[in-house]
């Protein structure tokens, strides 16, 4: 990647989309009382005992943690994995699972290692699905790697092509890592055990480390998505070249937590350890506690999953099909098509105005990668208010671009 590349990266697709909407509606008066539906922090219930597990340790703050964290929480990761995934004994705490301060850090930290297990490679190269996440984009530029974007369009059911990228035999062979999101953000689109068996499959034929992000596994209606590890371990009983990513953000409602989780390739994990010892932040000994506790209780998940079922039903009553489908298969965004409002921009900026309704442009979850832009006709929606709250904004949405 040349420097001006680089540069324009770093100027077009690095940056924070909320600023950009800030600074969009800047000085514009909204039609009615605002309702803000972008930005995709839970607003569930947290777990009742979570305030009494962090009390019990809170001793414990006066400490430095170990990075590889406590063996409890390691193990209740271990333990969820299991029952998650019908994996029960096959995910070793040890050298299977390392904990984060929340998954973002690790989807940035990985890299490093991912670039230093290769031999030197000329011109090294990361494979980005767009729409993509900006902790992505951060990782590949802060490593000095080249982003490759992968289009994940309707024709291509919202993720990257592998039909496509199977035939780049040059960018294969400089490619380190491979970011795929499942369930994806923003399209809410679930990558079935097919697609997930033959990504790995790529991957192990290139020497190239799949990371997935599947922060947002245990927000859906009607089917589990399967997960990587499941379909590594039950297709090929190998967790070779994978790393999964996930986290009590959206699981648990606990944003502000910072706990997360990377499992998989015990050989990467251990590499990873090693380079966040002298990197990375470590996660508090309390918040650690309380994470095991979190980790170990499934009744707080499924009344959170229950309130977003009976979201998407709503959203489905009322959008129908006018916008693209309106309910995810995983996640809580609404992906719509809002053309006729012209741009993702001036829809955000129309329904602004004449509604109150603050969404988030595509585009700016987007990169333009030659003539192509994912996301331009499209805005995003976080489902993460109350339902009245939501009954109230996707009303006003349809009456103003209905």
């Amino acid at each position: 990647m040349t420097e001006p590349a680089a540069r324009d990266i770093f100027a077009r697709a690095i940056h924070s989309p909320f600023p950009r909407l800030k600074a969009l509606i800047e000085g514009v008066a909204p039609g009615a009382s605002p309702i803000d539906m972008t930005v995709g922090e839970p607003r569930h219930a947290q777990p009742a005992f979570l305030m009494e597990a962090l009390a019990t340790h809170q001793s414990e703050f006066g400490k430095y943690p170990a990075i590889v964290g406590l063996p409890e929480l390691r193990g209740a990761i271990a333990g969820w994995i299991g029952r998650r995934y019908d994996l029960a004994g096959r995910i070793d705490p040890d050298a299977n699972v390392h904990i984060l301060c929340g998954s973002r850090e690790g989807l940035f930290t990985a890299i490093f290692p991912a670039l230093d297990r290769r031999p030197p490679i000329d011109r090294p190269a990361v494979l980005i699905p767009n729409p993509f996440y900006q902790a992505y984009i951060a990782a590949a530029l802060g490593a000095g790697v080249e982003p490759v974007f992968l289009p994940a369009l309707p024709e291509t059911g919202f993720l990257p092509d592998l039909d496509a990228l199977e035939k780049d035999r040059a960018l294969l062979a400089r490619t380190i890592a491979f970011y795929l999101c499942s369930p994806s953000n923003p399209q809410g689109t679930v990558a079935s055990e097919t697609y997930l068996e033959r990504a790995i499959a790529l991957c192990r034929a290139n020497d190239i480390m799949l990371f997935c992000d599947e922060c947002y596994s245990e927000v859906y209606a009607d089917r589990p998505p399967p997960g990587a590890l499941e379909v590594a371990l039950k297709r090929t009983g190998s967790l070779a070249n994978l790393l999964v990513f996930n986290s009590l953000s959206k699981r648990s409602n606990l944003p502000g937590l910072r706990s997360g989780f990377a499992a998989g390739d015990a050989g990467f994990i251990a590499r990873l350890s090693q380079f966040r010892n002298v990197v990375a932040p470590q996660m508090p000994l309390p918040v650690q506690w309380a994470s095991a506790a979190v980790w170990s209780d499934e009744a707080h998940v499924e009344a959170s999953r229950a309130i977003y079922k009976a979201k998407f039903e709503l959203s489905e009553r009322l959008l129908g099909n006018r916008f693209g489908a309106p309910r995810p298969e995983g996640g809580f965004f609404l992906w719509l098509d809002l053309d006729r409002l012209g741009t993702g921009e001036d829809a955000a900026l129309t329904l602004w105005k004449a509604c109150g309704v603050k969404v988030l442009p595509g585009a700016y979850l987007t990169y333009r990668d030659g003539g192509v832009d994912p996301g331009s006709r499209y805005v995003r929606i976080a489902l993460v208010h109350d339902l009245a709250t939501t009954e109230e904004a996707l009303k006003r949405l349809v009456s103003v671009a209905a």
